[in-house]
């Protein structure tokens, strides 16, 4: 099955994808093609799974634990007052996780409100420019985490 997970991962692969953050152990840290939130990312799994119970256990605790650990460097990096975590799979049946910064300023009703919320339509759209320095910071943070680029983990 190819999907938009899958096109993206092996963009990513092919240093072709300008929303890279990092290369973690389990995947790919990237940031949302659509900035409704600063600093929303994904974590991409390398390689690309079904669904997080597809993984075996040291695949399953790599993955979220690399998703803490982004979760973490955004939050330290972001000023946000949590990160929130959520991965569906409904849409498209590929495991991938979204973190969102949630801030103070958010206005009500939005502040309270789950992300899918706001209008992802009308957000600003990824600016590689605009971004270098979050990126670099994350990186930073990052770094004792960092993998080379190249083959996924074992599933295993």
């Amino acid at each position: 099955m190819s999907t938009a997970i899958h096109r993206r991962v092996e963009a990513l692969r092919e240093g072709r994808d300008p929303t890279l953050i990092a290369r973690l152990p389990s995947g790919w840290a990237v940031f949302g093609e659509r900035q409704f939130l600063r600093g929303y990312s994904l974590l991409l799994p390398d390689p690309v799974v079904p669904h997080l119970n597809e993984f075996g256990t040291l695949g399953r605790a790599q993955f979220l634990a690399d998703m803490a650990t982004l979760g973490d460097a955004l939050l330290a990096e972001t000023g946000a007052l949590r990160i929130n975590y959520a991965m569906f799979g409904n849409l498209e049946p590929a495991l991938h996780v979204h973190l969102v910064p949630r801030y103070a300023h958010e206005k009500a009703p939005l502040d309270v409100a789950h992300p899918w919320a706001y209008d992802w339509a009308a957000a600003p759209a990824f600016d590689p420019v605009a971004f270098e320095p979050l990126r670099a910071a994350l990186c930073q943070r990052l770094s004792p985490f960092l993998r080379n680029a190249g083959a996924g983990p074992s599933s295993t």
